[in-house]
């Protein structure tokens, strides 16, 4: 008998902008555990050097090129993955973008449409591709990477706050309305990850500096923070977790 409660063995994980940051950590967390994973991003050479980096170690890994704001594309990564693997376990909805920082007058309609797009609409879509996968396999585990910029309003973030705030309140419908059916909706809201995506923010040494004094860990957080806490909501570990919110954020919020 296996008496790992994370063990996510014969299970089929998808994750999506898995390239790199925190998505291709948790995918090397997830696989580790046993999980099949499949890796997706834009561009298929960025995903698949993930994958052949965790195949290299022996783990069972996948790439799909997707952009997740078309939604032609969602659909075929949705059919690819249960015609190749056979369905969808855990989805970690981890894709994200925000290609404006400044005061919510300024911001064009096109951008608004584009972060709400990707942030807000994609994980939704997605997930309503994984339910009947889901449904048939008895249960599954959705994971959305929300922000702590979702929980608080923040001076230049206006409509990438937006967009996290309806995430949450997506994750609390989702599992509110899917709980009959034995699937998990929880929400992940991390503080500074140094990662590509957030690097106009941790490469200014002075403002890093700030806020690195300003919270309880002392530093700003990796990748590999949030490993923990999605293996948790993935796995039979957390099987009576659903509808919630974990911040991962080194304490940003008490101080903040």
């Amino acid at each position: 008998m296996n008496n790992n409660p994370f063990d996510l063995t014969g299970k089929i994980a998808l994750i999506t902008g898995a390239s790199k940051g925190i998505g291709a950590s948790i995918a090397r967390a997830f696989a580790l555990q046993g999980a099949t994973v499949v890796v997706s991003s834009r561009q298929f050479e960025n995903v698949a050097t993930v994958a052949d980096a965790l195949k290299a170690e022996g783990l069972n890994a996948y790439a799909i090129a997707c952009h997740v704001g078309e939604l032609q594309q969602l659909n075929g990564m949705v059919g690819e993955v249960t015609q190749l693997l056979g369905g969808i376990d855990i989805l970690v909805n981890n894709a994200a973008t925000n290609p404006v920082f400044g005061p919510l007058e300024s911001a064009e309609t096109v951008l608004f449409d584009k972060i709400m797009n990707v942030n807000v609409k994609a994980p939704w879509i997605l997930a309503n591709l994984c339910l009947p996968s889901m449904k048939e396999r008895g249960g599954g585990s959705i994971i959305n990477i929300s922000s702590v910029e979702g929980l608080q309003a923040g001076m230049g973030l206006g409509l990438y706050s937006t967009s996290k705030a309806a995430l949450i309140m997506l994750t609390k419908n989702q599992a509110t309305e899917w709980g009959k059916f034995g699937i998990r909706s929880n929400a992940i809201c991390p503080g500074l990850i140094k990662t590509k995506f957030s690097a106009a923010l941790w490469q200014n040494e002075q403002w890093t500096r700030r806020l690195v004094e300003s919270i309880p860990s002392g530093r700003i957080g990796m990748p590999e923070d949030i490993e923990g806490i999605a293996l948790l909501l993935a796995s039979q570990a957390g099987s009576y977790l659903t509808g919630g919110i974990y911040v991962a954020d080194g304490g940003y919020l008490l101080t903040h």
